[in-house]
């Protein structure tokens, strides 16, 4: 071989060189990118995303208004938390925040319909139960704020 067949051998291992160094550094981009937002995102969140996915009638997903959901759903839940693949505790907490909310008070109003984890007819809200979301919606609104002179320190006077 010669010099010159050598010098173009040597640019081009160069060029394949730089091409294996700048995609290992975009693979790296974008796994670090992926873990910092799968890092960022709650995992109860994650868990109602699942609960969306298998269960669309009962958890419908935003801007559809959430549903009233059949009393004791959540035991449905538990007996099937090893088929979903999510501990019972993860359940729990993601009932509770879906069900601790103003969208869902909002839904409860008196003889509507609660519905099952497929969507089907599993009684009706009653009269106490729309009372007692309107009380935590209205309870919601009315979080009190310090007022100023709560907050200015006291002086001794003498």
């Amino acid at each position: 071989m010669g010099f010159e067949q050598l010098a173009s051998l040597r640019d081009e291992l160069a060029q394949q060189a730089a091409a294996e160094k700048l995609k290992k550094r975009q693979i790296k981009e974008e796994g670090s990118a992926t873990a910092k937002k799968a890092d960022k995102v709650d995992p109860v969140v994650l868990i109602i995303g699942q609960l969306q996915k298998k269960y669309p009638l009962a958890f419908p997903k935003n801007p559809a208004p959430k549903v009233p959901l059949k009393i004791g759903i959540h035991k449905e839940l538990f007996e099937q938390s090893e088929q979903l693949g999510i501990a019972k505790n993860e359940l729990r907490a993601a009932i509770k925040t879906w069900c601790w909310g103003k969208r869902y008070w909002e839904c409860l109003v008196e003889d509507a319909v609660r519905v099952d984890l497929e969507g089907n007819a599993a009684g009706q809200v009653t009269k106490i139960d729309a009372d007692q979301a309107k009380k935590l919606k209205e309870g919601r609104r009315r979080t009190k704020k310090p007022s100023a002179e709560q907050n200015e320190p006291k002086t001794e006077q003498g």
